[in-house]
């Protein structure tokens, strides 16, 4: 829903598992955050959310008032699990509004 978000605790870092109902290929992904400073999107192929390997690390820019929409074309990889790993922030607080995952 486009009127729900997810928030920080305050403390860093913070991470999101995305969890798939089988293992899925992904081509790209896109994040729509407010105040990430530098985020780790790592992915798992296993059954359970452990054994996450990094797919893309990157700081995105800061954009006072403003959702950060990000995407991130990657080389197509197989993932059950999606990590989000907010690294740092721009603030005490972050939030992120939108998760998407393409691919088939």
């Amino acid at each position: 829903s486009s009127k729900t978000f997810w928030m920080t605790t305050g403390m860093f870092p913070q991470e999101l598992i995305i969890g798939f109902p089988k293992c899925v290929k992904i081509s790209k992904v896109a994040i729509q955050c407010y105040l990430v400073r530098t985020l780790r999107i790592e992915r798992s192929t296993s059954k359970d959310p452990v054994g996450f390997q990094q797919c893309i690390e990157k700081d995105l820019q800061h954009r006072e008032g403003q959702l950060q929409v990000e995407e991130f074309p990657l080389p197509e990889f197989q993932a059950t699990y999606l990590r989000f790993i907010i690294k740092s922030a721009f603030d005490h607080f972050v939030s992120v509004h939108q998760v998407m995952a393409e691919g088939t």
